[in-house]
């Protein structure tokens, strides 16, 4: 038996924010980032649409990129305090899963970091509070999905939540948030939408309900991507249904190795001054991780569908995998992202020498590998690394060399 979970309500289109005034409650508390909503306008009519409902609204403002265990304590300390019954994320992906996983804290306070990470081990939510989750970026979709990614700075290491319980209950897919991105997020939100969707379509967990999602997903990302990228805001709009579509397929067939590489590398670098941007990651790694994926034969039909779906050359599986690898790098040149870790500079651009030194990666590759297999998303990648293959898989990564094992 499977299952296939989304949120109950999907509010899509110019305007849907206003959905907000529909709620019914006494308390919301509001969770956001940096500055950007705030700036555009966007926190307050968040606020004004809530008060609007009747609530007492209390704001969580400043939650960091790549949230921390101890910004999601401070926040479910907050909510303990204030007591909502609607918790409404609002922002990137950083703001929605920080507020997951507050969510979990706040209706279980006895629930330790540690317990949150045991997959699909969360006890039932909803007893204390319903969520909102507002996307302003078009990459992550953690708008319906089922995962929340939260750091442990002190071992560097990314960890990904994952159970059907904290998928919102009410997604607001607004394209107005989105059209506020500056350029390279765009890119890098954008290349971490085509990873969910090629890894969601070649998932050992995917399914009749989730392969159409995906597929459509990865034509809408080859149309409009780039173009949104260069500043089209129609595109910009398409953008952000497609990576919903994309949530929506992975949420529930899952993901791969990519992700389980991006998750163990994002952070591990930070001594050496920056970390690598998981869609960026994403980026550098999905034509290396499709190319030691293709060594398995259903894997390998299965991305020659998706190559034909996007029109690319082909007659042979062979071919239509490596033209699914070259379209994959031509649109790192077209964003402006690099091809390998050497090469990842500290501001995210490609440059000679990037910010991580190459003794630096290889005494750390060995515990790299190894969390990348215990990763949550390892699970339903089509092969299964060995530690040797991962450290192999992962110095392809480091350096862009080929992939023939």
């Amino acid at each position: 038996m499977a299952r296939f979970t989304l949120p109950r309500d999907l509010y899509h289109g110019k305007g849907s924010l206003e959905t907000l005034k529909t709620l019914k409650g006494k308390k919301a508390i509001i969770c956001v980032g940096g500055g950007s909503m705030k700036r555009f306008g966007f926190l307050d009519r968040a606020q004004k649409y809530l008060e609007e409902a009747g609530m007492e609204v209390k704001l969580f403002e400043g939650i960091e990129s790549d949230p921390s265990v101890e910004t999601v304590m401070r926040g479910a300390a907050v909510m303990q305090e204030f007591g909502p019954d609607w918790i409404i994320a609002i922002g990137g992906g950083s703001p929605i899963d920080a507020a997951k996983a507050m969510w979990i804290k706040y209706e279980y306070p006895n629930c330790t970091f540690e317990d949150m990470c045991k997959v699909f081990g969360i006890p039932e939510l909803r007893k204390k509070a319903h969520f909102v989750a507002v996307s302003s970026t078009s990459g992550t979709a953690t708008e319906v999905t089922a995962f929340s990614i939260i750091t442990d700075y002190q071992k560097g290491i990314k960890y990904p939540i994952a159970d059907f319980e904290i998928t919102p209950d009410i997604a607001i897919v607004d394209p107005e948030l989105a059209e506020t991105m500056p350029k390279k997020l765009v890119a890098h939100t954008g290349m971490d939408a085509l990873t969910h969707a090629i890894e969601a379509y070649v998932s050992t967990a995917h399914c009749d309900y989730t392969d159409p999602l995906a597929i459509h997903a990865i034509e809408m990302i080859q149309k409009d991507l780039v173009g949104s990228y260069n500043g089209d805001m129609e595109k910009r709009d398409a953008m952000h249904n497609a990576q919903c579509l994309a949530g929506m397929a992975f949420s529930n067939a899952l993901l791969g190795i990519v992700h389980s590489m991006a998750h163990k590398t994002g952070a591990i670098f930070q001594d050496y001054g920056a970390h690598i941007i998981h869609g960026a990651a994403n980026a550098m790694y999905l034509p290396k991780v499709i190319a030691y994926n293709a060594k398995n034969a259903e894997a390998a039909e299965r991305y020659a569908v998706i190559a034909d779906y996007m029109h690319l050359e082909g007659s042979t599986t062979e071919e239509k995998v490596a033209a699914l690898i070259k379209f994959c790098r031509d649109m790192n040149d077209a964003l402006n992202i690099p091809h390998c870790i050497k090469n990842y500079g500290a501001d995210s651009y490609p440059t000679e020498q990037g910010f991580v030194p190459e003794e630096v990666f290889l005494e750390r590759l060995p515990e790299i590998a190894k969390n990348a297999i215990a990763d949550a998303c390892t699970g339903s990648n089509p092969r299964q690394p060995s530690q040797e293959e991962m450290e192999k898989l992962l110095k392809c990564c480091y350096y862009d060399t080929e992939v023939d094992f």
